[in-house]
């Protein structure tokens, strides 16, 4: 994401850097104390709308999910099951249980099925391929032409059919760049800065020669950069891209690469967005620098703004180079890097709402009542198109709907596809999210009242 190696005519922005790396321990506020009784987020009815399949499952998961030793292990315990049920058996056992509650379906009519039950409660789906790699799992030109192609149909899927007004979706470089060449460019940016026209000129077809890339290097990141550039062109004015961030060792690259798409097609809205992690240290700098460089450049910017989800790997990987851990040191500190940028895109957004957009995406109940608070004050409509909220399918559907009943823009990431497609991403996104898993307590008593008032519907307390 470092926007500061994009180019040598920002060399202002070093200093910008330096001044915002580390967020204040205590963003200062005038919000007020007293919350409107909708956004408590304490009323179980908003799980009434769930048939009692749906209910029974999401408190089993959930209570499987209050286990960190399964959580943790998640992938192996599959892995065994697998093994011993057979691929068939597996697939029945995952199908109605795990694979229910967080996946859509595998083709377009079970998709379509998910997705009309969700707009009729009042929530829009943002479309994920569940396709990512990581080094060593390259697997070569020819799947990531497939995988481009499964992108392309995200992006039909997404706009022809009536699920949801400003259809959004979700993409990952890593799956059409391979990750080894993405941790290169980020050495090389990092010593000698690419310039954006530059990306731009090989978007548009040039054959361009860059520095430090032998000849297959080049070859591969032309095509790479093709293949983003046929989803960018198949997009925009119809569905809004937004680009996952992924590890520290390549985000720079990836950041350079989504930064010369939104030069390209973010001139007069904001089709392609970039992801901010706030768990990093030097995020609020990262995204100061994204705001100065669109304003430069021209380009309206898109705001995917997030905790992040690779802690663990992150600071393994920092104790082993020997390199300063770049995630903040305490929840409260990630908390205040969070809220503080919250607080800087609202401020951005009052001031020009047809120049920035974002979707305040997280599970933590204390910053979406911030800004729908923030909203308030500075007199952002909720549905105005320039701030959204969004979470996971399958989870904190309790902030979600009552969102939603509010009548802000609320988004659930939707993965989609088959069992065996979606079963690394669902590991992956368990064990990278184990702290918002082990913090779903309250939604599980949530779940728990609405059940009870099922049960016993004369019981007070119930509804």
């Amino acid at each position: 994401m470092m926007c500061s190696r994009l180019g040598p005519s920002l060399p202002h922005l070093l200093s910008l850097r330096l001044l915002c790396t580390e967020a204040p321990r205590m963003v200062a506020t005038r919000l007020s104390n007293r919350l409107p009784a909708p956004l408590a987020f304490k009323d179980p009815s908003a799980f009434r709308v769930k048939s009692w399949g749906e209910l029974l499952r999401a408190l089993g998961i959930f209570q499987f999910c209050s286990f960190p030793v399964l959580v943790n292990n998640c992938g192996k315990l599959m892995s065994i099951a697998r093994t011993v049920l057979g691929r068939r058996g597996f697939s029945l056992l995952l199908r109605p249980t795990v694979y229910a509650q967080f996946v859509a379906g595998e083709n377009e009519r079970e998709i379509s099925k998910s997705m009309e039950k969700m707009s009729m409660l009042g929530l829009r789906p943002m479309l994920a391929v569940p396709i990512e790699e990581d080094l060593g799992e390259s697997t070569g030109e020819k799947r990531y032409d497939e995988n481009m192609e499964s992108m392309l149909e995200c992006v039909r899927m997404s706009h022809t059919n009536t699920w949801s007004k400003d259809p959004m979706m979700q993409l990952k470089i890593t799956a059409l760049l391979r990750p080894e060449l993405c941790v290169k460019l980020t050495t090389l940016i990092s010593q000698q800065p690419y310039d954006l026209n530059l990306l731009v000129r090989a978007l548009d077809g040039e054959q361009i020669n860059f520095p430090g890339l032998d000849g297959n290097e080049i070859a591969h990141f032309l095509c790479g950069l093709q293949r983003l550039n046929k989803i960018g062109e198949a997009s925009v004015n119809k569905v809004r891209v937004l680009v996952d961030a992924e590890y520290t060792y390549m985000n720079p690259a990836l950041s350079l690469v989504t930064t010369a798409m939104m030069k390209k097609f973010n001139k007069d809205g904001a089709w392609i967005w970039n992801t901010y992690q706030c768990y990093l240290k030097e995020s609020r700098s990262l995204l100061l620098e994204g705001l100065l460089l669109s304003k430069n450049e021209g380009f309206c910017l898109g705001v995917k703004l997030v905790r992040g989800a690779y802690m663990d790997k992150e600071r393994k990987l920092a104790e082993k180079e020997g390199r300063l851990d770049p995630i903040h040191q305490s929840w409260e500190d990630t908390n205040n890097s969070y809220n503080g940028s919250l607080d800087v895109m609202l401020e951005a957004i009052s001031q020009k709402p047809e120049r920035y957009r974002i979707i305040v995406a997280t599970h933590n109940e204390e910053s979406v009542r911030r800004a729908a608070e923030r909203m308030e004050q500075l007199g952002i409509d909720k549905d105005g198109g320039s701030v959204c909220f969004g979470q996971l399918l399958g989870m904190c559907d309790h902030v979600s709907l009552t969102m939603a009943k509010e009548g802000y823009a609320v988004y659930k990431s939707v993965p989609y596809g088959s069992v065996d497609d979606t079963l690394p991403y669902l590991v992956r996104r368990a064990q990278e999210n184990r702290t918002v898993l082990q913090g779903i307590r309250k939604e599980r008593d949530l779940l728990k009242q609405e059940l009870r008032r099922r049960l016993c519907p004369g019981l007070r307390g119930g509804s």
